[in-house]
């Protein structure tokens, strides 16, 4: 059974400077407590990740991840699973939009587990990657 979920969120930072935090890939792992170790397999000619293998962790289920990003500029960003040890599929956005002297961050995410899970487990782990989203890239973009 998919699950869908979407936060959106503010954050005092340029546009061009949130999808320079998202951009870095390879830094998900400082502000995604999900993520355990990501590896740029490929990249796009203008240097943004391409394919993307990762070790991620929710709720105690570990997942091997191949993952492959398409970038529009500074304005959106996507992904859609290529393989995973336990997700038949998954697709995620991040879409920007300029408010006032920040940025206006909305995160969409789409996940089908292979293994049947509850579904009140399989929306607490998405609200906590939802949060993971908002709270982690805050406070990387504020670190920075």
């Amino acid at each position: 059974m998919a699950v869908s979920g979407a936060k959106e969120f503010q954050v005092e930072a340029a546009p061009a400077d949130v999808m320079a935090a998202i951009a870095a890939v390879d830094r998900l792992p400082e502000w995604s407590s999900a993520h355990k170790k990501v590896i740029v397999e490929s990249t796009h000619p203008d240097g943004r990740a391409n394919r993307v293998r990762m070790t991620v962790s929710i709720m105690g289920i570990n997942d091997e991840q191949v993952v492959d990003y398409t970038w529009d500029g500074d304005s959106g960003m996507s992904w859609t699973l290529v393989e995973s040890t336990q997700q038949n599929s998954q697709d995620g956005s991040y879409t920007l939009t300029p408010k006032g002297d920040g940025t206006l961050v909305k995160f969409a995410l789409t996940v089908d587990p292979k293994i049947p899970l509850p579904g009140f487990l399989l929306k607490k782990a998405q609200k906590m990657a939802l949060e993971t989203a908002s709270q982690g890239l805050t406070k990387f973009l504020a670190g920075k």
